[in-house]
This record gives C-alpha cells, structure tokens and sequence, in this order.
C-alpha cells in the first residue's frame, strides 16, 4: 500500500502540470478543450526528435546524469519542446478557437476542440507510427528505499517530482507576485473591466496559451519518462486531467495541483482493492463524488 501510496504521488506530478493548463484555459476562455491533452503527445514527441537531434550534433550532451536515464541533450530538448508546443498551442487558437470564439457559441468551441484532438493524435501517429517509443532504452534500476515493507523508486520518478514541485512554485511566484499575474486574474473575473483598466487582453490569452502549452510539454515529457510514448498517450490522459481541474475547481492554479496529486493517488491506491482494467473509472468516481459534494471543486468558486 505505501508504494502504491509512493507511486499515486509521483503520478500525480505530471497530471498536476497537464491540469494548470487547462484550468486556466477554462477559467479565462469559458470552454472544455479536450485538445489540452493532445498538447501532452505534442510536447513529448517534440522532445523525442530534438534529443535525437542535439545528441547527434552535438555527441557530447549526450552524457547521461547519472544516476538518471536523462542527458544533457535532453534537458536542452525539453526547453525547445516547451516553446514549441506553447507557439503551437497559440497557433492553434488563432487559427481555430479564436474564430469559433468570435462566430460561435460555446458548445461549438467544444466541438472545435475534440476535431483538434482528433487532427493532432492522427498526425502524430502518421509521422511517427503507433510503436512505442522511449527516451532511453537502458534498464533503468529502481532504488530499493524499504525491504519491509518493499518501496522500490526510480532516481527518474525522484527527479519528474521534484521538477514538477519547482515549476509550481515558480508559477506560484509568476501570479502571486508579477503584474502579469495579476493582470490574469483580473481577466479571469471579469474580462471587460480588466480591459477598462488597461489590461491587453488578446495579450494575457495569449500568454495563458503559451503557459498551458509549456506545462503541458513538461507533463508530456514528464509521462515518457515514467512510462513510454504512444500516439494515443493524450487520449489516455484526457479524463485524469480533467478530472484533476474538477477536483481541484476550475480556474484554481492550486486546486489543480491538489486535485492532480488526488488522482494520481487514487488511482494507485485503487489497484490495491481493484484489478488494474477498472483504475480508468476512478477519476470517473472522483468527479461524481466532488460534484455531489461540491459542485465547484475544492478551490473553485461560483460563477455567473
């Protein structure tokens, strides 16, 4: 049980950066992008081709930080992916969302992003095949913590939550303590009156789309490293990312790091009591049971 305890902890540090995003998405933008998942897919293929790509230019980022199955090379492939997949997140808006938001209702913008999700899956699975993929192909030891009770963790496992807890707070910091941040927030609550008070609207939506698409990179990456790549991988993580920013309350940066860490958790702590094939339902459970209890999640609040 405390492995699986141990295990729900490290799994809930890439939900929680995959969820950040999307709250703020559907906290400032007023819809459910379930392409936010697909940018997952996006961000650790993106990293996938530049780690081969540096590696090869320049062999000796190649080096591994042991005791980590990461290189220098990949690090550096991170950071790209992270631009690169918040520039596409923005292009995606520009050239679908912001005109489905301009001519269209809210549930058409709904629609627009499952048709993304469906484009960026298949294009993935077109470029790079449906065969897994891996960041490295060496056997990675898992360090033994405890023989009794047996807790077996991976240095990479130790170094995705810490990662994952740094970047957190530095977002933390960016909204707690920058005009950025609190320009955000004023949008968040109300838009038109952010806008009479000097705020550049189209600029904060753009820089939430960048944010998002940037978390979600690291979360993708994040995710290959504890299991493997697969073209579907974001249509496996769509429903624990989202039930993560339900849990936590929707447009609470905060809830969804608490509520990424409660799925992740309760989906590990589940294969103790359940066969392994019924954990997809958990987040299924968790989100009926927040709801019932409190419609707007841990950390939200009503809305008009």
């Amino acid at each position: 049980m405390i492995q699986n305890l141990i295990d729900g902890v490290l799994t809930g540090s890439y939900i929680s950066l995959g969820a950040i995003g999307l709250t703020l998405v559907m906290h400032i933008l007023r819809f459910a992008n379930f392409s936010h998942a697909e940018l997952l897919s996006l961000g650790a293929y993106v990293a996938l081709v530049f780690d081969a790509l540096v590696s090869n230019l320049v062999p000796v980022l190649a080096v591994k930080l042991a005791p980590l199955s990461l290189t220098f090379a990949l690090i550096v492939a991170v950071l790209v992916s992270m631009v690169l997949t918040g520039l596409s997140a923005l292009v995606i808006d520009r050239l679908v969302f912001k005109r489905v938001r301009e001519k269209g209702q809210e549930l058409s913008m709904v629609f627009a992003s499952f048709g993304m999700a469906l484009v960026i899956r298949n294009v993935i699975g077109l470029i790079f095949g449906l065969s897994p993929e891996l960041y490295s192909r060496d056997i990675a030891f898992a360090v033994v913590l405890s023989r009794d009770p047996l807790i077996l963790v991976k240095p990479d496992q130790v170094f995705v939550l810490v990662a994952a807890l740094i970047l957190m707070w530095v977002l933390h910091l960016i909204l707690s303590r920058t005009t950025f941040g609190f320009a955000l927030r004023a949008v968040a609550e109300n838009p038109s009156l952010a806008q009479v008070n000097g705020v550049n609207l189209q600029r904060t939506i753009a820089w939430v789309w960048l944010i998002g698409g940037g978390l979600a990179a690291v979360a993708g990456v994040f995710y290959g490293l504890s299991h493997q790549l697969i073209p579907v991988m974001g249509r496996d993580l769509v429903l624990p990312i989202f039930a993560a920013t339900i849990v936590g309350g929707i447009g609470s940066v905060y809830g969804a790091v608490l509520g990424g860490f409660i799925v992740g958790i309760a989906g590990n702590m589940a294969l103790v009591v359940l066969p392994s094939g019924y954990t997809p339902s958990v987040p299924f459970l968790l989100i009926i049971v927040v709801l019932m209890i409190r419609p707007h999640g841990l950390f939200g609040e009503a809305r008009a």
